[in-house]
């Protein structure tokens, strides 16, 4: 399955749990993760989407690190 495919298959799974997504391709910081979802509750995840075989990069990884010290959650998901 292809990257993107697998990004459009997790926003509806996020989307069904009633989280906004936003899909961030431009950013001014390289290495941020691809989705971004808020929640009514005031939940903010950011997602990395891998395939199956993808890996994070270092400079992606030290986003999602840099992303949880800030108090956000953030995940890596292969499809």
């Amino acid at each position: 399955m292809t990257e993107q495919k697998i990004q459009s298959n997790k926003i509806k799974e996020l989307e069904a749990l009633g989280y906004y997504v936003l899909k961030l391709i431009k950013t001014n910081k390289n290495g941020i993760p691809d989705l971004l979802a808020l929640h009514p509750d005031k939940t903010i995840r950011f997602i990395e989407v891998k395939t199956s075989k993808g890996k994070v990069s270092k400079l992606q990884q030290y986003r999602m690190d840099e992303l949880s010290k800030y108090g956000f959650e953030t995940e890596i998901h292969k499809g």
